[in-house]
């Protein structure tokens, strides 16, 4: 019999390699040559590109929604569009990040079903 377990992510900080559950990690901020991996314990600051990153926690159910940002679609709450054309995500604990045009199509990703929201994304 096979149990399953959370996913998890080994992380280099501070020279020690931890090993953090992937539904911990709110969100990867792009800091420069830096990433901020912000969990809900704290942060940590890796020497990693966005992209690079992206590629890693996609399969962990991590969305790229700005050139800078990705959130774990798990912990969305809520979604909000501005006249602009962009949207606002709530995270689980009231953190808010804003969705560019360019990335406003990874929100479908974030439900299996859309109920009522006919044209609410549209391409």
């Amino acid at each position: 019999m096979s149990v399953s377990r959370p996913a998890r992510i080994a992380i280099k900080a501070r020279g020690k390699i931890l090993l953090v559950e992937a539904e911990d990690v709110i969100a990867v901020e792009a800091r420069g040559n830096y990433i901020l991996l912000l969990r809900t314990a704290g942060s940590h600051r890796l020497r990693e590109s966005i992209s690079t990153i992206e590629e890693k926690l996609s399969p962990y159910g991590f969305l790229r929604i700005h050139r800078s940002v990705l959130v774990n679609a798990a912990l969305v709450e809520e979604i909000q569009p501005w006249p602009t054309g962009e949207y606002v995500l709530r995270i689980k604990g009231g953190r808010e990040y804003t969705v560019t045009r360019t990335y406003k199509k990874n929100l479908h990703l974030l439900a299996q079903s859309w109920i009522g929201t006919d044209g609410f994304i549209t391409e």
